[in-house]
């Protein structure tokens, strides 16, 4: 069972941490945006997953990420797996907060 980490909101599994994120991005995500976000998450090392209600794909691929429809104000779930599993979602989160 998750239980969130009280001062950072990320929620800590056995195998993987999850940390809901609002997109705050002037023009939302749209193929260039998206295709910065897709390098960003290819920087770390970990399994990255954005999920929103009703889907989950893995961030480094740039066809999943689009098939997202995102927009600023949606809200979703970032979910990395690995070493780097900390920075992975800080670096994602960043992006999706203050880019544009």
């Amino acid at each position: 069972m998750r239980s969130p980490d009280a001062s950072s909101g990320i929620m800590k599994g056995q195998d993987m941490k999850a940390k809901k994120i609002q997109i705050r991005l002037a023009k939302g995500l749209e193929a260039s945006p998206i295709a910065l976000l897709v390098q960003e998450a290819s920087k770390y090392d970990s399994r990255i997953y954005l999920e929103t209600e009703d889907k989950k794909v893995n961030a480094k691929s740039i066809m999943g990420m689009m098939s997202m429809g995102l927009d600023t104000g949606d809200e979703l779930t970032v979910t990395a797996d690995g070493e780097d599993e900390d920075a992975a979602i800080a670096g994602i989160e960043a992006f999706l907060c203050n880019a544009g």
